[in-house]
This record gives structure tokens, sequence and C-alpha cells, in this order.
């Protein structure tokens, strides 16, 4: 299992570390504002983002294009606005999460499910519990930790500022943190019967990967489910969560059965399966302004090229 001390912090002299520095200490004074108040900032930093963030823009577009074929353009904008709203606001859950208090959020948590994971912890099995890279991923694994001994998986960040912070901010509350680069230590914590936390619904280059459909489009979709389920014997269990209203609602499905199978691309597509589920419960609060469907099968270009409109729906 990875140390769970604090990691050692890095130094403060570096001038090119100030910025940082700054923007860290103004995160921690965001992360203390009144959850009202940070709800009503974070719909104007989304509605400002939305105008000034084109690229992210533009992408969102495409995938809601290619994922929601059905909406026609003003409810298909609608959901874009929509989203923009959610990912403002989401900054200031993550900072809550990582430095601020999670009381307001306990008072109004619902929680469906636990029973299939304290049926688990009884067995000693461990328990690779997938979800997605939602807006209130932070939060509610905040949540989540207060049941369960629950570590996580994340990708390391450059800054050391900010890899400093934000892995100090989560061991507040999880039991361990592993690099995405670190998966023998993670698969020994699924041995030992450990609980961790697993969002593989994004296009990881250098990474194991097949094409498994997600929405109905090909997604390159790295394997890592289906090696972590083989390798350390872990249930696969998917974990819901949203915010409703001014409620956090966390739903623990059933283990997925027969999983892992002998097909990597059939058990990835399974993966891909249960987190499109999860979206189409809360669409707004998924991160669409990550370039999903950027690698694409052989003849098939990017639909995120400028000269390509959003791309038609792949049969």
């Amino acid at each position: 299992m990875a140390d769970p001390a604090l990691p050692p912090r890095p130094p403060l002299t570096s001038p090119r570390l100030w910025p940082a520095w700054f923007g860290y200490a103004g995160m921690c004074v965001a992360a203390a504002l009144p959850w009202g108040l940070q709800r009503w900032l974070g719909a104007g930093v989304g509605a400002l983002a939305l105008r000034v963030a084109g690229e992210r823009r533009r992408a969102a577009l495409v995938n809601l294009a290619l994922c929601f074929p059905e909406l026609d353009d003003a409810a298909r904008a609608r959901l874009l606005r929509d989203s923009f709203r959610d990912l403002g606001i989401g900054l200031f859950e993550f900072a809550r999460a990582w430095w601020g208090s999670a009381a307001p959020m306990r008072r109004t948590v619902r929680i469906e499910g636990l029973e299939h994971l304290r049926a688990l912890q009884a067995q000693g099995r461990g328990v690779l519990m997938v979800s997605g890279h939602f807006l209130t991923l932070e939060m509610c694994g905040r949540l989540l930790c207060d049941h369960v001994p629950l570590a996580g998986m994340y990708r390391r960040h450059r800054n050391p500022v900010m890899e400093w912070a934000v892995k100090r901010g989560r061991l507040r509350y999880a039991r361990a943190m592993f690099t995405n680069d670190d998966l023998r230590a993670a698969m020994r914590h699924l041995k030992q019967g450990g609980f961790l936390w697993y969002a593989p619904d994004q296009d990881m280059r250098g990474k194991d990967t097949v094409f498994a459909p997600f929405f109905g489009v090909p997604a390159a979709t790295i394997t890592a489910t289906h090696q972590f389920a083989r390798v350390a014997g872990c249930a696969v269990v998917p974990f819901f969560h949203r915010r409703d209203g001014a409620d956090y609602v966390l739903r623990i499905a059933p283990p997925l059965e027969d999983f892992p199978s002998k097909d990597a691309t059939a058990d990835s597509a399974r993966v891909n399966a249960a987190i499109e589920a999860m979206v189409r419960e809360a669409p707004s609060q998924y991160l669409w302004i990550h370039r999903r469907f950027k690698r694409r099968p052989p003849g098939l270009a990017s639909p995120y090229r400028r000269d390509d409109g959003p791309a038609p729906r792949d049969s």
C-alpha cells in the first residue's frame, strides 16, 4: 500500500513556483466560502468560461453531437450551457473537497447500495470502484470515504505545488493515493482487500487500449479495468454519483457479474456502457470538454479538426 503520510512540501524559494503558491492560497480562500455563494460564483465562472474557452467549447459541442444525435441544436445548446455552469460549480466543489469542509454536503447526501460494499468487505475481497470524470467526483469521493476506506488513482500534476497541495488535500480523507503509473502498488492494495476508486473514461495515450463503443461511437479505451480484475481478483463495482439540486446522490451498483472474461475488448465495452449509464443520469455534470474521441479507428479522422464540423455518428 502507498504510504498515506503527507507528501513533502516543495520549496518556497523558486520564483517560478510563486504563481502556483498564490493560486493555491486563492483556492483555499474559495474553499472556505459559504456553499450557496460558491454555487452562485461557480455558475458565473462557468458562464464566463463558455464565452472565452473557445477550443474547449468546440470540443464539448463535438462530443455532444456525437453522443446525443437525437437532440436538436437548441437542446444541445442548453446542455452545453448547463455543462459549463456545472463546470464552474465543480471547480468550487473540487476546492472544498480538497481543502474545505464537507459538512453542508453531509447533511444532504443520500447513499444507496452500501450493502454491496459491506458484503465484499466482509469477504476480504478487493473492490475496484469504477466511475467517470464527473464534476462531482472529488466531493462524492470524499463523502463515500465517510463509510468505506477508499483509495484513489490520479494523474500526477506537472506543477510540484499543485501536486503537493492536491495530494495533501486528498489524503485528508482517502486511505491512499496512487499515481496512474504506479500500477504495482495499486494492484497490491486490491490484492490485500482494499477499495480503489478509478475512472477509465479518458483517452490515455501510451496505455494499452482497445476501441470500444461509448454512446455507440468507437472510443479508445484503456483495458486496465480488465487487467486489474484479472490479476488482483477484485470485484468491479460501478459507482454512480451526481448532484441533485442541493443534494448529493451516491449509488453503488452490484458488482459486475462474470467479470473479467477472457476478452479485454468485451470487458472494456461493459465498463463504457456502465459509465454511459452514469452520464445519462446527469449529463450536464460530465466533463464534456475532454476530447474523448480524438483517437479513431483506422480510416476515421479526428472529429475535432477545425476543417471538420461535428462528425456524423459512426455506424
